[in-house]
């Protein structure tokens, strides 16, 4: 594989949308801030690893997240397979614009907007942190019916804001 060349500049544009995505994973400022930090100083160092099959954003997400599980570990707190999984960065990530206080806002009128099941689904999911299984419980559903609703908001909400413009 080609090693693709990283330099300061091109890290120092992705600091803060990498301390956004620590942010939703954490759900802690001054976690979050530590997690950052140790990101951009662990690709400093290991830069030449980077190959460009995917996206530095992504590649720099990856890295925090590793931190972050890393922590959860040395604390004992158990990280579930489904939370696992919701872990891999999206660069239009409603739920890391969750975490941003000037856009949560705008997030949290057009969810009051949406019909129900959307609105609470995707409440339960972001904000109550639920697993979809115990949405599904919920509803008295499976958790397909829980991962498809889920997405369906997440996609009525981003929809609504890029006509909003804040998207």
């Amino acid at each position: 594989m080609a090693q693709k060349r990283i330099d300061k500049e091109m890290l120092a544009a992705e600091y803060s949308a990498v301390y956004r995505y620590a942010l939703v994973l954490c759900r802690d400022e001054t976690q979050a801030q530590d997690i950052t930090q140790d990101t951009f100083m662990r690709a400093l160092s290991t830069g030449s690893r980077f190959t460009g099959d995917s996206s530095l954003y992504t590649w720099l997400c990856s890295i925090a997240k590793n931190l972050w599980l890393d922590i959860c570990r040395k604390s004992g707190r158990e990280v579930s397979l489904d939370e696992q999984g919701m872990l891999i960065p999206d660069t239009d990530s409603i739920e890391q614009r969750a975490a941003d206080r000037s856009t949560s806002r705008e997030i949290h009128r057009i969810l009051h907007t949406l019909e129900e099941p959307y609105k609470e689904v995707f409440s339960l999911r972001v904000f109550g942190q639920l697993s979809f299984a115990d949405i599904a419980e919920l509803f008295g559903k499976t958790e397909s019916w829980a991962r498809v609703t889920y997405h369906r908001a997440r996609k009525k909400i981003a929809e609504q804001m890029r006509k909003d413009g804040t998207l």
